[in-house]
């Protein structure tokens, strides 16, 4: 099994790879390229049932949500045109005209 952090061979896609200070080296076929070539995997954002969400959809709350002081947010609640951000709170989306960030959890796609 792989090492998650080691990158495989852009030549002969084995995982035989060598870590060295400023680059990465293949040990099965010599080929070597530069650390910061290799690309960071892209950020998923899953709704509570597991469904890939991407800027600007629809979402629904699926549960009522307590907010600071005696605000509630209701179950079923929606907002089209959703934001991701990073963060653990990854939604950017507004609701009734109000701002929230929310955690993906808590929310599924429509």
């Amino acid at each position: 099994m792989s090492d998650p952090a080691k990158p495989v061979c852009p030549d002969c896609t084995l995982d035989n790879v060598l870590s060295l200070p400023d680059h990465w080296e293949c040990d099965a076929c010599g080929h070597e390229w530069p650390k910061e070539e290799v690309p960071e995997a892209a950020r998923v954002v899953k709704d509570a049932n597991g469904n890939i969400l991407a800027d600007g959809d629809l979402i629904a709350v699926i549960k009522d949500l307590k907010l600071n002081g005696s605000q509630v947010l209701k179950a079923g609640s929606k907002s089209k045109g959703i934001r991701l951000v990073e963060g653990d709170h990854e939604i950017d989306c507004k609701i009734d005209g109000i701002a929230y960030m929310l955690k993906a959890c808590f929310v599924k796609k429509v």
